[in-house]
């Protein structure tokens, strides 16, 4: 079960996380009693506030996929990588708040797939659920691959053992408590993540002797500079380290991956959904946003302060299976050995299993919710009692586990984790934004454009991968350029595939027979009336904490620059 580890735990470091553990089924248990009813279970009761859905909508994301993969991925690219936390995140989360929220919260719907059914029929509806529920189960696979590897480095846990404790753990408590439990632990582990992972970039940074130091000793290192520049390098796809052209930030990931998945990515949008009135949904993504802000400086940070501060080399997953070496994705466990002694260590070990926790509960609660609501209650079994209902979402949550044991090993043949994760949602969320965006905002948009615009964008996306996987040489055509790198080519079939989406659905649209537009009130702009907001001051509108959060966004952007 044990191979050889970096370090050995103390009987703090142990106490620290066997009580984590503890806590995280003592939730699930405590809530089981107000998890009876399908609203409660997959709903949380729609009780959240505002605070609490927005720290659940951000933490739902910081798993150990986010703190492994990208601290790793900026060891591998430099503060490049920063681009996903910030273009990549905080105008699509500003965005869901401001805009899409209104929709989502006054027509009631349970899931994503929900409102494409009441905007587009049912062929929409099954498309985008058997997908989402394919493409969960692949991420809480990622995450528990994340978990695993940092008990390897660390504790010189076998994979395998490391992978089923820890799914077994979650599997119980959002089996039990439902939605309201693993919100309740997102929001722990927001905290814990916090303080265990701020421990690597306070003692790096003081170590290598600040910001200034850092970025000297990066460029005598490596021989440039290119690895502590946000966006002077992107001019050309050989002038950074991530071999990637401006256009694909701004268009592929600003525009298409990060709009897609922060506005119809379930897994996120379900913890906004939770919240008690539309002020509350409207107010989430946008304290999340805030958070989300900040993030670069416990994830991106250590990476950085990895290229200098780590005597060896790192190299890809698959490359360090074959040989017996480190890899990008062991950066943040080889950083918290460096600086962490007992009890400390212990805190930062269990903030990374916290985020495992987060990310892994809540891909398989939003499966759960998917399976039960959009493909077995829609198509299989639509006149089962509620209670039959709230069982089958506990027993989905087991076998969305038990799935995602097996897709766990598939992570072992990529570079890194993040390289994998944005291949998967150019095939599956760039398309769908294309068909939410258009439902939202166009009443022209018909059933049947909805339909075969989905499919055609999740076609072209399959298309473009399996293309270049057959012929390399046909990166220059998906990706503009022989010189782009993975990242880079799923920025741009990502973009292809939205547009793909777009056009067919605007196409088959102009064909076809719209709604009445009578049948479009609380599911598209211009035929909906959006509910007033009564705040009694300024400064508790959501536009206006939209709009400092905008300032600060591009103010970092230009410091960085």
């Amino acid at each position: 079960m044990l191979s050889s580890s970096l370090v050995k735990l103390s009987g703090v470091d142990i106490a620290v996380i066997a009580v984590y553990f503890a806590i995280v089924i003592f939730i699930g248990f405590y809530l089981k009693g107000s998890s009876n009813t399908s609203e409660e279970f997959f709903m949380a009761g729609r009780e959240m506030t505002a605070w609490i859905a927005g720290l659940s909508f951000v933490s739902a994301n910081l798993g150990s996929l986010e703190l492994m993969g990208w601290a790793g991925s900026a060891y591998q690219y430099g503060i490049l990588a920063t681009h996903w936390y910030w273009i990549g995140a905080i105008p699509a989360m500003l965005f869901l708040g401001i805009v899409m929220m209104p929709f989502y919260y006054i027509s009631k719907v349970n899931s994503v797939p929900g409102y494409l059914h009441l905007r587009f029929g049912d062929g929409t509806r099954a498309i985008s659920a058997i997908s989402f529920a394919f493409m969960t189960v692949l991420m809480s696979g990622i995450n528990m691959y994340a978990m695993a590897i940092v008990m390897k480095v660390v504790l010189g846990w076998n994979l395998n053992f490391s992978i089923w404790i820890s799914s077994i753990t979650v599997a119980i408590y959002v089996a039990l408590g439902g939605l309201r439990s693993a919100i309740y632990n997102e929001v722990l582990q927001f905290l814990l993540i916090w303080l265990g992972a701020l421990l690597v970039p306070i003692m790096g940074i003081i170590e290598v002797g600040g910001w200034s130091n850092l970025k000297a000793q990066i460029a005598v290192r490596l021989g440039s500079t290119d690895y502590t520049h946000l966006w002077s390098t992107t001019g050309h796809f050989r002038d950074n380290p991530m071999g990637i052209h401006w256009t694909g930030l701004v268009f592929g990931l600003g525009l298409v991956t990060s709009f897609g998945y922060w506005t119809t990515d379930f897994l996120v949008v379900q913890r906004v959904l939770s919240a008690n009135n539309l002020r509350s949904a409207r107010m989430a993504p946008i304290i999340g946003a805030a958070f989300k802000m900040m993030v670069p400086f416990i994830v991106i940070l250590p990476g950085l302060i990895a290229l200098s501060a780590l005597p060896f080399h790192l190299v890809g997953e698959a490359q360090a299976v074959a040989s017996g070496q480190h890899s990008y994705n062991e950066v943040l466990p080889l950083m918290l050995v460096r600086y962490c002694g007992p009890g400390l260590l212990g805190l930062g070990v269990t903030a990374l299993i916290a985020g495992f926790m987060s990310g892994m509960a809540g891909n398989v609660s939003a499966f759960a919710t998917v399976w039960t609501y959009d493909i077995y209650g829609a198509f299989l079994n639509k006149k089962a009692s509620d209670r039959h209902y709230v069982s089958m979402g506990r027993w989905c949550t087991f076998i969305g586990v038990l799935i995602s044991v097996g897709t766990a090993y598939l992570v072992q043949h990529a570079a890194s984790i993040m390289d994998y994760v944005q291949g998967l949602f150019s095939f599956f969320i760039a398309p769908l934004f294309g068909t939410v965006i258009l439902g939202m905002l166009w009443k022209r948009a018909t059933k049947a454009g909805g339909f075969w615009g989905l499919l055609a964008g999740t076609g072209t996306a399959i298309g473009l991968w399996s293309w270049v996987r057959h012929d390399p040489s046909a990166l220059r055509y998906v990706a503009l350029s022989p010189d782009a790198k993975a990242l880079a080519e799923d920025m741009y079939r990502a973009l292809w595939s939205w547009l793909a989406c777009v056009i067919v659905t605007v196409v088959v649209s102009l064909m076809t027979k719209p709604r009445p537009e009578a049948e479009l009130e609380g599911l598209v702009y211009g035929a909906t009336k959006i509910p007033e907001e009564r705040d009694d001051h300024w400064y508790q509108k959501p536009i206006v904490w939209a709009a400092l959060i905008a300032v600060v966004f591009i103010a970092l952007n230009i410091i960085f620059w």
